[in-house]
């Protein structure tokens, strides 16, 4: 096979439909438009099943399939010839196709007549250029290997956790030239992923959540493969996603404690890339613009590298401070406490704090605070280690995947962000120190 399928894979982005050709038993040949082409690798495409209509039952019955494509930044047609191998109902590669459905569907005004029943995995047996004019292939606006070079580097040498989300969002902005992301981390525990840092929103959102299997965001993490949508789509929505699945959960009363999770009100395009590390899921990377079709699979590829070589070292960082030996801990010396009383109410049926009646973080982070102002208290203790936390009873830790290092982060995030007078610092390699600097009162509902 002389072309390679990978080099143009712009052709199947689905701007001009793909025509597929087929024949009956009679060598009747019949012709019908694709809404969906999706590559799978250089010997496999996958073709979207939603009727069961003449080029079926054409297909299942053993004809030849021929796959008409064209490329929308050149004209260039290319003649595909495929072999069907299986229907996939289910799974990693069904989900992408539903998701980009979606935004087609959505974009061409048939939401209500388009829904995937199955992804139709053919084998590529020829690509054939065809004669005819073409335009020379647009410049693209970043070179991803210079990209990818560089913020590997810069990921390197970050010297923390804190720094390297910090790094990871600074080179998606600097190297990639991406406006609007967010970093989620995965809490394994509870099914849900909590936003721990994001970038060109006017609020930042830290401390939202979204569950595992919501919203392009949700599925990503579950099926733990990338989900890109080209086409703005209200299926995909994560609001809705969100106040659905506490509803199904019986918790409506628990919107009160719910931090808006950040996006653009009507993002175009939309892409989410799971954060894995030796084959556990730490997070979930999601990017979005206003316009459609502003990620390609060229952006796909490149963040899928980007995020493996941040989970790699988001895993080496953990590791580090999961590590780290205790030192001797020595409190610092008493801060005078001046102001009103800061009341800090805590609930334990779902670990959430209220800071003067006002919601503040839930879950893991919320029983770590709830642990550290308990011994301020009434031990007037401010230095802690990470050791320490992991094997405090208190906390009640999920498990050996406890994520602490990041819900540290996201709890120093948000008490720097409301400004209430308790801040986290890091004090060292599994160290950190607590500071108050206003009377607490405490209150345990």
């Amino acid at each position: 096979m002389g072309l390679r399928l990978d080099t143009i894979r712009e052709c199947l982005e689905g701007v001009i439909p793909g025509q597929i050709a087929t024949c009956d038993s009679e060598g009747i040949p019949n012709l019908a438009f694709l809404s969906q082409v999706q590559f799978i690798d250089n010997l496999h495409v996958a073709l979207s099943y939603q009727f069961f209509n003449r080029t079926r039952q054409n297909v299942l019955a053993g004809s030849a399939v021929c796959l008409l494509l064209t490329s929308h930044l050149t004209g260039t047609q290319y003649r595909l010839t495929l072999a069907y191998l299986r229907t996939e109902t289910a799974g990693p590669l069904f989900e992408q196709m539903k998701a980009k459905l979606a935004g087609i569907a959505s974009h061409e005004g048939m939401s209500g007549v388009f829904h995937l029943r199955g992804s139709d995995v053919y084998r590529v047996l020829d690509i054939e250029q065809l004669p005819g004019p073409a335009l020379p292939l647009p410049a693209p606006t970043v070179n991803y290997l210079t990209a990818l070079r560089r913020a590997t580097g810069r990921l390197t040498a970050c010297a923390s956790l804190a720094g390297l989300l910090e790094t990871a969002l600074d080179c998606l902005g600097e190297e990639f030239a991406i406006e609007h992301v967010m970093l989620l981390m995965h809490d394994e525990g509870r099914g849900r992923l909590f936003t721990l840092a994001s970038r060109g929103y006017p609020e930042s959102g830290i401390g939202s959540e979204i569950p595992v299997g919501a919203g392009v965001i949700g599925i990503c993490a579950r099926e733990r493969i990338p989900i890109r949508i080209g086409f703005m789509t209200s299926e995909y929505g994560y609001g809705r996603s969100i106040r659905r699945s506490v509803e199904a959960d019986g918790q409506g009363d628990g919107l009160e404690t719910a931090i808006p999770l950040p996006g653009l009100p009507e993002a175009g395009s939309q892409m989410a890339i799971p954060i894995v590390a030796f084959e556990r899921l730490l997070g979930v990377l999601y990017v979005e613009n206003v316009a459609d079709l502003h990620f390609g699979y060229d952006d796909e590829d490149a963040l899928v590298a980007f995020a493996a070589q941040l989970g790699l070292a988001m895993h080496h960082h953990q590791q580090a401070e999961e590590q780290a030996e205790d030192a001797p801990i020595t409190d610092s010396p008493a801060v005078p406490l001046a102001g009103p009383p800061l009341l800090v109410r805590y609930f334990a049926a779902n670990d959430s704090i209220f800071l003067d009646d006002d919601y503040l973080i839930k879950g893991v982070a919320g029983a770590i605070l709830w642990t550290l102002l308990s011994d301020f208290v009434e031990r007037r203790r401010t230095s802690f280690t990470n050791k320490g936390l992991r094997v405090d009873p208190r906390i009640r830790l999920p498990g050996v995947s406890d994520n602490l290092e990041a819900r540290l982060v996201l709890l120093q995030r948000r008490l720097d962000e409301r400004a209430a007078g308790i801040r986290l610092a890091k004090t060292g390699r599994g160290r950190f120190s607590l500071a108050v600097n206003r009377p607490l009162e405490l209150v345990s509902g």
